[in-house]
């Protein structure tokens, strides 16, 4: 419910600061004192888009503040994901600044006019004239009778699993796609991967492969310098191991001059040794080396297809053509495999659907069910609120479709008079029956549904009398469900309040602003009293505002 309201520097209005009662409140006050002010503060606190002219004192910032008490209304979730602090007594400020720059809060935390706008919806509803054609949207009208039927749960139950069943046939189509557009290329990926496979590529070493490819081409050139190395090492005059072996006898003998000739002798001892291995390695590989026509050509096939397959890839390695291999190897399989992943794929939407169905069919059984009760109760209302011949025709018929709220297409067909024909609400309803069928609707789904915090703005226009008094009953007995309030110019519709607050237009030589005050006993009388007769109050008027008040 809406705890209280503050608006400061808004329009005429200086500062106002008042607090609202549970039940059923009336608001009400000349023409031109200031009610579609206070509306328009309200709807600023509700996500309103901020309009700088509306400052009264153009060098002050503006600010609103509401408390509501959210308790009821299943809000921590809301709360949760836009990660604000809940409380259950929830304040919300708007404020304006001079500069035309808009800031919003809720529980002092900043958030964005869309956030404002969404919670704002789920804590008041300002019902006027003009926004009953909501009444006429095919979405309200499914909340209606989705409301008496109780569906909301299965609703939300039959949404998540279309949402499952969506975003599977999504994936059944993609494969499908995916199928067709590999089908088109299977022959050649296959021609591709086979080229590869071919080639065992994951047993190759290029480099390796390279390198006995060019021994292989210079065995005749490789064994003529292995055969002068050899021959520069072991000739017995002038060969490098005769020549050192004869440095090592000069200072084997010089060794014990001293420690310098002993560690030359030394260091030769050991260039010998080396000089061994390296004639013992090369007359090994001299003795290794043989010409081998066939496997010349078998490395030089290898390497040559090798060559072909990274210049026709665009790459230049082993490992890039591997990894290339595999990519086509998985759409070769995608092919393979698609006939049986889309048959899996379609026996899973076939097994959503029939839950789907399932759902479908439990809403709209439930429907059908409340239809002739929805019925008869709008139209034993709408008789009371002056329009005894209306009629209504309510239907769902059940489609193949699955639609976002079950598989029902609803018509909500309306006659307001004997002999007329029925047609959609939004073709044949006038804007005042449209008022009273949305008072009437109202009313029914105060019964259902734990309903926001309602604002009736002058619904009453054009009525009068027992009709007048009616509607006041109706929402009288909506505030024993609801906070309820009705902005009017009927006295029979004020007397039924459960709190009067009057908003009154001040002049002085500052300025003129408008106020709000909570009428007591004595003033509510003399308020009817003048909504009855005027400024100059009577006894009569005084008597019948008592009576109406009684």
């Amino acid at each position: 419910m809406l705890a209280s309201l503050f608006i400061k520097n808004y329009a005429l209005i200086d500062e106002l600061k008042v607090r609202f009662s549970n039940g059923y409140t009336i608001i009400t006050g000349e023409t031109g004192a200031g009610k579609s002010i206070l509306l328009g503060g309200l709807s600023l606190v509700l996500g309103k888009r901020a309009d700088l002219s509306l400052l009264k004192n153009k060098e002050e910032k503006c600010v609103i503040e509401s408390e509501f008490g959210i308790a009821a209304y299943n809000l921590k979730e809301f709360f949760e994901e836009e990660d604000l602090d809940y409380e259950d007594q929830t304040f919300i400020r708007r404020e304006i600044l001079p500069s035309g720059k808009s800031r919003a809060f809720i529980n002092d935390t900043p958030v964005t006019l869309d956030v404002l706008n969404r919670l704002g919806g789920r804590l008041i509803d300002i019902h006027s004239q003009h926004q009953t054609l909501e009444l006429t949207e095919e979405e309200f009208q499914y909340h209606v009778i989705d409301a008496v039927a109780g569906n909301f749960s299965l609703i939300k139950e039959y949404q998540t699993v279309l949402s499952s069943y969506t975003a599977e046939k999504k994936a059944l189509n993609k494969l499908l796609k995916d199928q067709e557009e590999a089908s088109k290329e299977y022959e050649y990926n296959s021609f591709l991967v086979k080229e590869l496979e071919a080639l065992k590529l994951d047993t190759l070493d290029k480099e390796d492969l390279e390198s006995s490819y060019e021994q292989l081409s210079n065995v005749e050139e490789i064994k003529e310098k292995l055969s002068h190395a050899l021959q520069l090492i072991n000739t017995d005059e002038v060969g490098v191991q005769t020549s050192v072996t004869e440095l090592k006898n000069i200072f084997a003998k010089m060794q014990g001059y001293g420690a310098a000739y002993q560690s030359l002798h030394e260091r030769i001892q050991s260039v010998l040794i080396e000089i061994d291995d390296i004639n013992t390695e090369v007359l090994g590989l001299e003795e290794g080396l043989e010409t081998d026509p066939s496997e010349l050509d078998r490395l030089q096939e290898t390497l040559q297809k090798i060559y072909a397959l990274e210049k026709k890839h665009m790459v230049s390695g082993i490992a890039e053509l591997l990894e290339i291999q595999h990519k086509l190897q998985e759409k070769v399989s995608i092919t393979e495999n698609a006939d049986e992943a889309i048959l899996e794929k379609q026996k899973a939407i076939e097994k959503i659907a029939v839950g789907l169905n399932k759902l479908a069919t439990q809403i709209h059984k439930q429907r059908a069910k409340v239809i002739p009760s929805l019925k008869k109760d709008l139209e034993k209302i709408i008789s009371e609120l002056g329009m005894p011949n209306a009629r209504f025709q309510i239907s769902v018929t059940h489609e193949d479709k699955f639609l976002p709220n079950g598989k029902d297409v609803l018509t909500f067909e309306f006659s307001a008079n004997k002999g007329t024909d029925f047609g959609l609400l939004k073709k044949v309803a006038s804007g005042g029956e449209l008022s009273r069928i949305m008072l009437a609707i109202k009313s029914i789904l105060s019964n259902y549904m734990k309903l926001p915090t309602i604002m009736f703005d002058e619904i009453d226009t054009g009525v009068s009398g027992e009709i007048a008094i009616k509607m006041a009953d109706i929402m009288k007995d909506m505030s024993k469900y609801m906070q309820v309030f009705c902005i009017t110019h009927l006295p029979q519709v004020a007397a039924k309040g459960d709190q009067h607050l009057k908003v009154y237009k001040e002049s002085t030589l500052l300025g003129t602003s408008s106020n709000l005050k909570q009428l007591n006993p004595q003033e509510r009388v003399t308020e009817i009293a003048q909504m009855l007769g005027g400024e100059n109050v009577s006894s009569s008027a005084l008597s019948h505002a008592k009576e109406l008040l009684s």
